[in-house]
C-alpha cells in the first residue's frame, strides 16, 4: 500500500514536470535555434517537491537530482522518463546525473563514467566539445553565455586571462572578439587538453592563445615575478576544491579576498583594466568591508568614509593568511559593481536562487 501510495506520487510530480518543461521548451527552443543556441536550461527546481534540474541538448537531455541522504534511487528514471515522452526524446539520449551540495559539488572533474565520448555544440557561432556522459558538469556552462558575450565585446587589442579556465570557453570567446594574448590556467590535465580541443575545434590559434596548467596561486605568484600584465580577466573559481597538497585548499568565502587582490596586481593600471569575478557559491558574500577609498597605491590607510554608492577609488585588502588572520597590504581599484541580472540568461532566471553572482571590477 506505502508502495502504491510511492508510485502515485511519482507519477503525480512527473506530470507537473513534464508539463513545465513541455511549456518551456516551446517558449524558448524557437528563439534560440535562431540565435544558434543548441543548450539551454528548460527547469531548475521551480515546484519545491520536485527537486530536479533538466537541460536541453540539442536533442538530448541532462536530467539531474538535487540529491538528499533520503533520495530514492527509483525517482530520478520516472522524472527522466516522463519529460523524454513529452519531449519526444529517446531514452538513448538522456542523461542522468546526481547533484550535491557544499563540500561534495567541489571537484568539477571528478569521473562518474569512461566513455570519453565528445560531442559538438554550437553557442551563437562557436562550437564546443560537450561530454554527456562523464561528468556531472557536461563541458560549458551555459548560465554565463552572456558573460561571454561581454568578454568578447571588450577582448579586441586586450591581453586577456582565464583563471579556473574549465574547458576554456571564455578564452575562445576573447580570441574571437580579436584579444591580442589569451591565457588560460586550470589545475586539471583534463580541462587544459579539453580547452585545447576547442580551440582547435573554433580554429584558434595556440600560439597567442596559452594554456597552463598550474595552480591558480602558483600561477599568480610566477606571473607577477615576470612582470606579466593583462587588461581583461574572468575569475570563476569552484566555490571549494582540495589537493593533496593542503597548501592548495580552496574556499571561496575564505580565500575570495587573497584571489582578488593577486589577479588585481596583474592588470595594468593606465588602460581601465577590467576583472569579472564569478561564483556559484549559495551563501556567498563579497568582503565589501575589504574595500576602502583611497587616492592611491602610496597613499596611507585613509579614515573609512560615509558609504557611497560611487566611490571615487577603492582600495581591496588581501584574505586570510595561512594562520587564518587578514593581512593588511591593500591594492586599488577604480570600481567594483555587481551585474549579476545582466550575466544570467533568461532560461537561467529562477526565484528561489541566482545561478550564479558576478562582478565587474574596473582597475
Amino acid at each position: 500500500m506505502a508502495q502504491n501510495k510511492h508510485n502515485e506520487k511519482y507519477l503525480d510530480q512527473a506530470l507537473m514536470l513534464s508539463n513545465k518543461v513541455k511549456k518551456k521548451h516551446k517558449h524558448l527552443n524557437k528563439r534560440y535555434s535562431k540565435q544558434n543556441i543548441d543548450i539551454f536550461r528548460l527547469y531548475d527546481w521551480d515546484i519545491p517537491e520536485i527537486r530536479a534540474v533538466v537541460d536541453w541538448y540539442s536533442g538530448h537531455l541532462v536530467v539531474a537530482e538535487y540529491a538528499r541522504k533520503n533520495s530514492d534511487p527509483a525517482w530520478l528514471p520516472v522524472m527522466a522518463g516522463a519529460v523524454a515522452q513529452t519531449l519526444g526524446v529517446d531514452m538513448a539520449k538522456v542523461h542522468l546525473k546526481k547533484r550535491y551540495s557544499g563540500y561534495q559539488d567541489g571537484n568539477r572533474y571528478e569521473r562518474v563514467a569512461h566513455t570519453d565520448k565528445k560531442i559538438v555544440m554550437s553557442e551563437r557561432d562557436l562550437e564546443f566539445y560537450i561530454n554527456l556522459h562523464d561528468y556531472v558538469d557536461t563541458g560549458l556552462f551555459s548560465d554565463h553565455r552572456n558573460t561571454r558575450q561581454m568578454v568578447r565585446q571588450m577582448a579586441q587589442g586586450k591581453d586577456f586571462l582565464n583563471l579556473y579556465c574549465y574547458t576554456g570557453a571564455f578564452s575562445c570567446y576573447a580570441a574571437k572578439g580579436g584579444a591580442k594574448t589569451t591565457v588560460s590556467v586550470d589545475r586539471s590535465d583534463t580541462a587544459i587538453q579539453w580547452a585545447k580541443e576547442n580551440m582547435e575545434l573554433n580554429g584558434i590559434s595556440l600560439k597567442e592563445n596559452t594554456l597552463v596548467k598550474a595552480h591558480t596561486f602558483d600561477f599568480l605568484e610566477k606571473a607577477r615575478k615576470k612582470g606579466q600584465m593583462f587588461d581583461l580577466a574572468v575569475v570563476d573559481p569552484p566555490s571549494f576544491s582540495s589537493s593533496r597538497d593542503s597548501r592548495h585548499h580552496f574556499d571561496i568565502a575564505r580565500d575570495h579576498p587573497a584571489l582578488l587582490k593577486s589577479v588585481v596586481e596583474l592588470m595594468r593600471k593606465d588602460s581601465d583594466s577590467t576583472i569579472f569575478f564569478s561564483t556559484n557559491h549559495q551563501d556567498f558574500e563579497l568582503y565589501m568591508d575589504k574595500f576602502v577609498v583611497g587616492e592611491s597605491s602610496g597613499s596611507k590607510r585613509p579614515e573609512r568614509p560615509e558609504r557611497s554608492e560611487k566611490p571615487e577609488r577603492s582600495g581591496l585588502e588581501t584574505g586570510a593568511s595561512e594562520d587564518g588572520s587578514f593581512e593588511t597590504q591593500r591594492c586599488f581599484v577604480r570600481q567594483i559593481r555587481e551585474i549579476t541580472p545582466m550575466t544570467i540568461p533568461e532560461d537561467y532566471r529562477t526565484p528561489k536562487k541566482k545561478i550564479h553572482r558576478c562582478w565587474k571590477i574596473i582597475v
